[in-house]
């Protein structure tokens, strides 16, 4: 995510940020394409698209997890405060990821949602992290692949290493969902590492396929305003 936060207080940012997502979201309007209506799986994104929760179904339901960074206190602060999330993020100790690890797995197990950047925190951009695998095969999950696109001048770009994508005003865009993944309990080390290379061959090739989607979605009217 671009740095939100430097020498300035964190709280003031949080504020300012969840107010400007509780007045985004009735300007982002979002028709999901190819939705899997799979419970519980985790839907995995990358993390310059992590505003594409926006359109997901039932927030209060979903778990995201996010990073316990100072940027992470203000994210954690704007999904669960204005859209409603439940956020997933351990301690800032050494463990604090493996405590993250096992909160999503239980939340999945208990019949939630989780939603995962596959290449955050820190990068490097577009290429899948391990970690979304085996907390898929832990839980028992599929891991849902998503995107989402629009054309849109103002489908904000920042040069960040992310390239993070955010909604400015009145925005039409497309979730578009990939084919579930589903990782065997008994899968070995060498077949997570194929399962991986998947679920990252299926994100780019989302990303390649979503403009022509969201002509399909444009030409037909499909976007439903709030």
């Amino acid at each position: 995510m671009v740095r939100l936060v430097t020498k300035i207080d964190t709280n003031l940012i949080a504020d300012f940020v969840t107010a400007f997502f509780n007045f985004q979201k009735h300007f982002t309007h979002i028709t999901p394409v190819n939705f899997p209506n799979i419970k519980p799986c985790i839907y995995a994104m990358w993390h310059g698209q992590q505003c594409c929760v926006y359109g997901l179904p039932n927030h209060e339901t979903v778990s995201v997890m996010v990073s316990r960074s100072k940027d992470g206190d203000v994210i954690a602060s704007a999904i669960e405060n204005a859209l409603g999330f439940k956020t997933v993020r351990g301690s800032k100790s050494r463990s604090g990821s493996i405590e993250a690890t096992k909160q999503m797995i239980e939340t999945l197990k208990n019949g939630e949602f989780g939603a995962i950047t596959v290449d955050g925190p820190k990068g490097p951009a577009h290429i899948v992290k391990d970690g979304v695998i085996k907390i898929a095969k832990l839980a028992g999950v599929p891991i849902v692949p998503m995107v989402w696109y629009s054309n849109n001048f103002n489908l904000i770009k920042f040069n960040s290493w992310d390239k993070m994508q955010l909604p400015i005003f009145d925005v039409r865009l497309i979730n578009l969902y990939g084919e579930p993944i589903y990782i065997p309990a008994d899968s070995t080390d060498e077949s997570d590492e194929e399962y991986r290379k998947k679920l990252e061959k299926s994100l780019l090739g989302l990303i390649e396929q979503a403009p022509k989607e969201y002509n399909k979605v444009y030409w037909h009217g499909l976007w439903k305003r709030k």
